[in-house]
């Protein structure tokens, strides 16, 4: 089991009534997928937030970054770096901003 730090978006650390950056139990290999499902398991609220509910697919505004690599177009089944299963760098969930 690998304690992984995760960095929410402020939005969603309210919504969540936490901190900014949670720690999680997650298996091995440590995916998006895993992270976000052990997320929403534990913080339930945030539900339907970060993917969508029905398909699983990342929501359109929603970016995941670890050790400065974007993965949000790769495969959610993608194994992220060995310094965020091990938490030395968090997992980041970034809100876009759009603007004009």
């Amino acid at each position: 089991m690998n304690l992984v730090r995760v960095e929410l978006p402020a939005g969603l650390s309210v919504l969540a009534r936490t901190d900014r950056e949670v720690r999680l139990h997650v298996e091995s290999p440590v995916t998006p997928t895993r992270v976000l499902d052990v997320l929403e398991r534990d913080y339930p609220m945030l539900l339907g937030t970060i993917r969508d509910q029905r398909t699983g697919n990342r929501r359109p505004f929603i970016r995941y970054f670890a050790c400065q690599q974007d993965f949000s177009l790769q495969s959610p089944d993608t194994e992220l770096p060995d310094a965020i299963a091990a938490g030395k760098e968090p997992f980041l969930v970034v809100g876009a901003i759009a603007g004009g």
